[in-house]
């Protein structure tokens, strides 16, 4: 149903200014047609961002080759083109077929229509043989997945807010999916923002490819489930870059090693750098002054430029310990380090060169004995215990 454009305000000033203005009505649609009108309108939005027509084939996208299917549909059923011709203005349509030419869709329901359409609606069982596609249009709609309203939603709800609490509490993590090959009743994901919970696996299968399948319940956090195959629910994940997966903290593995796992997800790299600058007060505190930070890539590359950025003081730097990164957020757990040793931040201000003032905020007056300790502490978990003593450089156990 269309809105109102313009408030009676905006009517007002509009006939002040001379401005004929003419309220269109509202136009009422059935539900039926809400759902071709929704149909279209995605593959109207699919050839905006691609500046082409949907085309059929194994080597598209699936979402494409789904909208190729469903506009074939739309071109063979004349009896919608006064529906969409209005709304038709990247002539999809074509022109309208002539009266004399065989109306595909004689003698079809609506429930038929809208299967030919490839919008989804729900069936009995004693229905479900009157909409058989073809493989191709199967396997599209399938890895689409629509998804329906989780009626007994509030069975699971408990489930998404202590998952929600144990990931703040850092009691769970979020890892990327990698190849996500295995999929199990418990597990859990998130996939386009939503948190998935794989509630149920269904029969195992050999589907038309040869390989063992069958069909899950999903329910996501906004209340919603699907009961798409477990292999097309790993596309989903695959095509899905920001997916992950959630896991127990306990389950982790590794912080920090050079023997990771074939499951071990390596996230970064936290390294400890000395400066060479020939700064009076550098050269006489450089064993007690480090540089602690970050990379998702090569440490050697990064700092390839120190000598000519402000954050690494203007001055070579050498490499005095790496610590490899496993399934943990490398930047929080930079920040973790930063907040330990915050008492003894270096409060230093330089010129950059362009001669500009710059303070740079990741140099500590911390001895490298002392940083690796934390290292151990934090593989133990028991870092909570302990605080940095700036005055006397060394960590002191937290009193109880």
């Amino acid at each position: 149903m269309s809105k109102k454009k313009f408030s009676d305000a905006d009517e007002a000033l509009l006939k002040e200014l001379g401005v004929e203005y003419e309220a269109k009505k509202a136009v009422k649609y059935t539900k039926e047609e809400e759902r071709v009108i929704a149909g279209f309108e995605e593959i109207q939005r699919f050839v905006e961002e691609n500046d082409k027509t949907p085309e059929h084939g194994e080597e598209r996208d699936i979402f494409e080759r789904l909208y190729a299917v469903r506009l074939d549909r739309l071109r063979d059923l004349p009896q919608y083109y006064d529906l969409l011709h209005p709304l038709d203005h990247q002539s999809l349509l074509g022109a309208k077929k002539k009266t004399d030419e065989p109306d595909l869709s004689d003698g079809m329901d609506d429930d038929e229509l809208l299967a030919a359409l490839g919008v989804e609606h729900e069936v009995s069982p004693d229905e479900e043989l009157k909409h058989v596609r073809t493989s191709s249009e199967r396997r599209a709609a399938e890895e689409v997945a629509g998804r329906a309203k989780c009626k007994d939603f509030e069975q699971f709800k408990p489930l998404f807010e202590e998952v929600k609490a144990d990931i703040e509490s850092n009691q769970r993590q979020i890892i990327p999916c990698k190849d996500v090959v295995d999929i199990n009743v418990g597990d859990l994901f998130i996939l386009e923002g939503q948190v998935a919970y794989v509630n149920n696996a269904g029969e195992v299968f050999v589907n038309d490819d040869g390989r063992d399948d069958c069909r899950l319940r999903i329910i996501f956090n906004n209340g919603t489930e699907s009961n798409m195959l477990r292999r097309s629910f790993q596309k989903c994940l695959w095509k899905d870059e920001s997916a992950r997966r959630i896991v127990d903290a306990s389950d982790m593995g590794p912080l920090f090693t050079d023997d990771a796992g074939e499951n071990d997800q390596k996230s970064g790299v936290i390294y400890v750098l000395r400066s060479q600058s020939n700064d009076r007060y550098i050269t006489e505190h450089r064993e007690l002054i480090h540089k602690i930070g970050c990379t998702r890539g090569d440490v050697k590359r990064r700092i390839a430029n120190a000598s000519n950025d402000a954050t690494y003081l203007l001055a070579d730097v050498e490499i005095v310990a790496t610590y490899n990164l496993f399934n943990v957020n490398a930047n929080k757990l930079e920040k973790l380090f930063h907040k330990i040793f915050e008492s003894a931040r270096l409060d230093i201000e330089i010129n950059d060169r362009f001669g500009k003032p710059f303070r740079p905020r990741e140099w500590f007056l911390v001895p490298l004995a002392v940083i690796k300790e934390v290292v151990e502490h934090l593989k133990d978990g028991s870092i909570t215990e302990y605080k940095y003593d700036a005055t006397h450089a060394k960590l002191v156990k937290m009193q109880d």
